[in-house]
């Protein structure tokens, strides 16, 4: 039987004190979100020959659900730590690498790049006991070309990118193009992309049963003279699909657990893998360029970040938080060897950059103009920090 490999990507993401917020405001939707990144573990135990799930999950939730105080908090709806542990479990789950506070990293100024996926590091290394992670998931599949060095740099070896942008060097048929890696180069440096297919994404994220999933599957790779992988990502948290409490109402129990007994009885040409051992086994084929852009949300396409750029206050909040960057990098190179040992100045300058890197992420520009003031308010608290130190 021929295989046609299914890398499965689930992105999880909650802004800086969100989950508080919610608790205090909206507590079952908290529940909802807690039960939904609880349920993953929970529903690959059993399935260690065929559960193969890629998650990424940003700084920011990684440092709320890693908080005594909020663990403590919780306590009784989901224990954390036990989710942590579990989410270690690399014989079903590997995690992606991602930037800290989720920013969409074409629309924020590349000197601040390298801090917000060392900052990410710093944090994963920690609490999944491994220095290396192959494979960088970028938020909102927000994709350059000139993030290429930096991703190298740091040790990645894949990038995830969306379909709409992928285009061709090397001859090859859309089949080929859709379910096989490149190589992307820019800048003299080269990476790995893989390419997520968007029609799929888009009915994980709606709802699917398996029998479609590979109907759909087969058709769409029935002409490749390739082992052909397929790429679903989509956010694993968001939406009553995820959501739903209900093992016969939720994508684990109607679509993924019957999919992973229906490749464990042999009846299915798709056979769930890791992005890694896809690459280790076949390699990648050809050369491709990236368009600048991000997924499909609920609203536009991805294409000219709209969904984040659309309004005048968006705009501006996103030519402030370059303006801020500029000082920042400023006030950091004026201090200099003497700054550097110098603890209060070390300090402040922390504090500032903090600030400034939260401000860039992108739920502060989703949501039209309702969440741009709290970019303003870590800026402004970055920028007072900064004129303190030219006093």
């Amino acid at each position: 039987m021929r295989f046609v490999f299914h890398a499965l990507v689930l992105n999880l993401h909650q802004p800086a004190g969100n989950l508080e917020a919610l608790l205090g405001s909206k507590e079952w939707e908290a529940k909802e979100i807690l039960f939904a990144m609880d349920r993953i573990p929970r529903s690959l135990w059993g399935y260690g020959d065929v559960g193969r799930v890629h998650l990424s999950l940003s700084g920011t939730l990684l440092e709320t659900l890693s908080r005594p105080d909020f663990q403590e908090r919780v306590y009784g709806i989901v224990k954390c730590g036990d989710l942590l542990w579990h989410l270690q479990n690399s014989r079903t789950t590997r995690v992606l690498g991602t930037a800290f506070y989720h920013p969409v990293l074409p629309l924020i100024p590349p000197a601040d790049w390298e801090a917000q996926l060392e900052r990410w590091l710093g944090i994963a290394r920690h609490l999944f006991w491994r220095s290396h992670f192959p494979g960088f998931w970028p938020p909102e599949m927000g994709f350059c070309m000139e993030m290429i060095s930096t991703l190298r740099r740091l040790g990645y070896q894949y990038v995830l990118v969306d379909s709409q942008y992928v285009t061709p060097v090397t001859s090859m048929r859309w089949e080929e193009v859709r379910y096989r890696p490149h190589v992307a180069r820019h800048g003299g440096e080269e990476i790995v992309v893989v390419v997520r297919d968007r029609e799929l994404s888009n009915a994980q994220v709606s709802g699917m049963d398996c029998g479609w999933f590979m109907q759909e599957v087969h058709e769409r790779t029935k002409f490749c003279d390739f082992p052909p992988l397929v790429t679903t990502c989509s956010d694993g948290d968001n939406g009553g699909w995820f959501r739903n409490v209900s093992g016969k109402g939720s994508f684990w129990g109607v679509f993924y657990q019957p999919l992973l007994e229906t490749v464990r009885r042999g009846e299915t040409e798709v056979r769930p893998i890791f992005i890694e051992d896809y690459l280790k086994q076949h390699g990648a084929h050809g050369e491709v360029r990236v368009q600048t852009g991000a997924w499909n949300t609920g609203w536009h396409s991805g294409a000219g970040f709209t969904q984040w750029t659309g309004s005048r206050a968006q705009k501006d909040a996103l030519q402030r938080v370059a303006e801020t960057s500029r000082a920042f990098h400023a006030a950091q190179q004026t201090a200099g060897p003497t700054g550097a040992n110098n603890p209060d100045v070390q300090r402040r300058l922390a504090d500032a950059h903090w600030r400034l890197l939260r401000a860039q992420t992108s739920c502060n520009f989703f949501w039209g103009e309702a969440w741009v003031p709290r970019c303003h308010a870590d800026l402004d608290d970055s920028w007072a920090i900064l004129n303190e130190l030219k006093a």
